[in-house]
């Protein structure tokens, strides 16, 4: 309620501006408002043409929907219209238990992509990737369709089956069937691994920060000689802003965590961490990868930043935008999500398109070396197209092999990137890290043309 009172107030402030400034602008605004109220009055000529022309009725409500969510999709990949069911379907989602399976999801170019599965989900236990394409939903296509829309067609009855068409890179197109189930989110899950703690965050829900603090209390309870921690954000999509800062806030010992950037350069918000630091200082490694975002970009940021961890695995998504979501009419006629600033990590760096990128990169298996050293199958913030840019003009990396994979001796059924993120605590630093060999992954073949020869 406290953000919608904000939001209010700003706009009453600007109408109150501009009242006073009407007299000088009027030549200049004169024009571009007239176009609008032309380009206004175009909208209601169309709909009028195709509720009079088209081959059979249409639904005046769905096509307006329609068009309010390609208006604001059009801006970019995280805006978009809510409507009543959508609302009230991600309002669900942040309390953290809901009917579905378990894929965060969003839109490119009018084909959903899957951005990450959550833990212990059907969608999780199926295999589902980061990257791989939802093309049909029970043989019914969702390409061109609204994520609000597709998100329905993959939620309902608990218990009911759902077939996906998946379409993944350099795999032929293929189906898999998924039992719908009342999905109450895994938020954290901890264990020890040798002398030190590990505590894997899914999701930033409303309990992400309670449930943080009780996984981490009670490691140390039982465990009062642990060397470390290893904070796992791997495949993390993110979520409540207030969570990442509450999250952050328990490995830092005052300071600022995050801040925000409207369209006004005046415009900055910041966030801070209250004093004590719950792990009072033993040493924390973070793993991210490229499923990594958002909120979860704002903490590994953070620790970074603030040198109170060093960061192991992948560059993360590059989703450093805030989105605001302003209720319609108290939320009846659904909701509007608008982004409105970009995050910047406590140095001033935009996680906007670029991502974090690790102290250490190290590849999960050697398959995803080979296809991060091939531009065309990263999957990211970056590869969306109309993702908003990252201010300073900063580009994501390039194609590249990564500094380190799984060596043919290491088994890929353990997990190589916390294997390495322990050998980080155990040797103090990334710079005291012995490091492996580099590995060399085969680049992507070209195509020849039609009627030549390879070149060998």
């Amino acid at each position: 309620m406290k953000k919608h009172l904000i939001i209010g107030a700003c706009a009453f402030a600007l109408g109150a501006g501009s009242m006073a400034y009407v007299s000088q602008q009027a030549q200049a605004t004169a024009k571009p408002r007239a176009e609008t109220y032309r380009m206004l009055e175009l909208f209601g000529d169309v709909l009028e043409l195709a509720e009079k022309q088209y081959v059979v009725e249409v639904d005046d409500k769905k096509l307006i929907e329609a068009a309010l969510e390609g208006m604001l999709s059009s801006l970019d990949p995280h805006s978009g219209y809510l409507a009543p069911a959508g609302f009230d379907d991600m309002q669900e989602t942040t309390r953290g238990e809901y009917g579905g399976l378990g894929i965060e999801i969003t839109s490119e170019d009018g084909v959903v992509k899957i951005v990450s599965p959550m833990d212990g989900t059907p969608a999780d236990r199926a295999g589902l990737k980061p990257g791989d394409y939802i093309t049909a939903v029970n043989g019914q296509s969702v390409l061109g369709m609204p994520v609000s829309e597709a998100v329905k067609q993959m939620r309902g009855k608990p218990g009911e089956k759902v077939t996906l068409s998946i379409a993944r890179e350099k795999s032929d197109p293929f189906d898999v069937t998924l039992v719908r189930e009342v999905i109450k989110q895994r938020v954290v899950t901890s264990r020890m691994e040798g002398d030190y703690g590990y505590v894997r965050l899914s999701t930033f829900n409303e309990k992400a920060t309670e449930e943080t603090i009780a996984a981490i209390k009670d490691l140390k309870a039982k465990n009062p000689k642990m060397k470390g921690l290893v904070f796992d954000l791997r495949r993390n999509p993110g979520g409540l802003l207030d969570q990442a800062v509450g999250v952050a806030d328990i490995f830092l010992d005052g300071g600022e965590v995050v801040s925000q950037r409207g369209r006004d350069a005046r415009d900055i918000e910041r966030y801070n961490a209250r004093p004590g630091d719950l792990l009072e200082g033993l040493p924390v490694v973070v793993l991210v990868d490229n499923g990594s975002a958002s909120a979860a970009e704002i903490v590994a940021g953070a620790l970074q930043d603030r040198k109170r961890a060093e960061v192991v695995g992948l560059t993360s998504f590059g989703k450093g935008s805030v989105q605001t979501v302003i209720p319609l009419r108290g939320g009846q006629d659904g909701a509007v999500k608008l982004t409105t600033a970009r995050y910047y990590t406590p140095s001033g760096k935009s996680i906007q398109r670029t991502g974090i990128e690790p102290d250490l990169e190290v590849a999960a298996t050697r398959e995803q070396a080979e296809l991060i050293a091939n531009k065309a199958f990263q999957f990211s913030e970056a590869s969306l197209r109309n993702s908003l840019d990252a201010e300073e003009g900063k580009e994501r990396r390039a194609a590249h092999t990564p500094a380190e994979a799984p060596p043919e001796s290491f088994d890929e059924k353990k997990d190589f990137q916390l294997a390495r993120a322990i050998d980080v605590l155990k040797n103090g630093s990334v710079m005291a890290t012995p490091k492996l060999p580099k590995p060399q992954p085969k680049m992507a073949g070209v195509v020849p043309k039609t009627g030549t020869t390879p070149k060998k």
